[in-house]
């Protein structure tokens, strides 16, 4: 019991530690930490709209119409009421992490000073996704505000890994690793996977899972939507797979490759639920699954574009030691291509 109490007020000190006196290293950690509570929130969301506990409160920012918290009601289901407030207070984990990330930003402002506006982002994201929520629920979970509260949820993942990412590298001028053409491909790559989220949330508020049995729909046809998101998902594999035969070709950084790698390894699992899901009938479970694999997905295509160029290392890394792993020694170099940096910084022109 000692010992447990021990290592609970020493995992609370650290925590204290990290915010209000971050170390680069700590600062990342925290930046990961908002990444998975970003992700997270929207599978806690996909949970809510499948069970059908959208207005399980319904009404906002209240639960009901006298009680901030659940209360007993013949028009709603304690268990619906129960997973709509659970998720509501799910909200309040994810601001007191962003405000967190927030503070050990600006703790750290003196030695990282680009950090602290993505950092802000965090809170402020937070902030407006709970309001957007509101609106969701006050309109009865209309599905385009239900896609406008996925969209932004995607928009926060996006700062997150994007402060996750320049915390873990240094200040330097950003120096592409790529030939410009690859870079332009990758960028293609990414503005077709938010039209596939985009696409995603259509086909959502087109189908059967509506948060609500008197949510309205949008009045397309379901084979439609579904035609044209399944037409974006093909496209979305097309691309990823040109882009890994291009970095292929360019002998780009190992790193990259890999992250490409995982990207295709994600689209294929996604695709795979994305059909059986289709083809079942869209069961609750495959499609919680695929907003899983949507986040991801948006998570692993954000880490192949940020591997496209290096910014030098963390101030607190030895020069060489590329996000906590060494660069081998690979031989002689080779000619560089065009529109790639060299180690001097200057860019050789096409």
């Amino acid at each position: 019991m000692f010992t447990v109490a021990a290592q609970s007020e020493n995992l609370l000190i650290k925590l204290r530690d990290a915010v209000w006196h971050p170390t680069p290293a700590s600062m990342r950690l925290l930046a990961l930490l908002g990444v998975i509570t970003n992700a997270g929130i929207i599978v806690s969301g996909g949970v809510v709209r499948l069970t059908a506990s959208g207005l399980g409160c319904p009404t906002w920012p209240k639960c009901t119409g006298d009680s901030l918290v659940p209360t007993s009601t013949p028009h709603h289901s304690p268990v619906n009421m129960a997973i709509e407030f659970g998720n509501r207070t799910l909200t309040f984990l994810v601001l007191a992490v962003a405000v967190a990330v927030f503070v050990a930003a600006y703790r750290l402002r003196s030695r990282r000073p680009a950090l602290l506006p993505l950092a802000a982002l965090q809170p402020l994201g937070v902030v407006s996704q709970a309001g957007l929520g509101g609106i969701t629920v006050l309109t009865g979970l209309h599905p385009a505000t239900v896609a406008a509260h996925y969209m932004l949820s995607a928009a926060l993942v996006l700062a997150a890994v994007a402060l996750h990412t320049r915390a873990g590298e240094g200040d330097e001028t950003p120096r592409p690793l790529v030939r410009p053409g690859l870079r332009r491909l990758a960028f293609t790559l990414g503005v077709v996977v938010v039209a596939l989220l985009a696409a995603g949330t259509i086909v959502t508020g087109s189908g059967p899972h509506a948060g609500d049995d008197e949510a309205p729909r949008f009045g397309f046809e379901i084979e439609q939507v579904a035609r044209a998101h399944g037409a974006l998902a093909w496209a979305t594999v097309a691309l990823t797979i040109a882009l890994m035969i291009g970095l292929r070709r360019a002998a780009a950084p190992g790193a990259i490759q890999r992250r490409a790698a995982v990207l295709f390894a994600v689209e294929l699992a996604q695709g795979v639920i994305g059909y059986v899901q289709y083809l079942m009938g869209v069961p609750a479970v495959l499609v919680g699954l695929h907003m899983l694999g949507s986040a991801l997905m948006w998570i692993a295509t954000l880490q192949v574009i940020f591997a496209l160029r290096d910014r030098g290392p963390r101030a607190d890394r030895p020069a060489g030691d590329a996000g906590g792993r060494r660069v081998r020694d690979t031989g002689p170099p080779e000619p560089p291509d065009p529109g790639v940096a060299d180690r001097s910084g200057t860019t050789v022109p096409a």
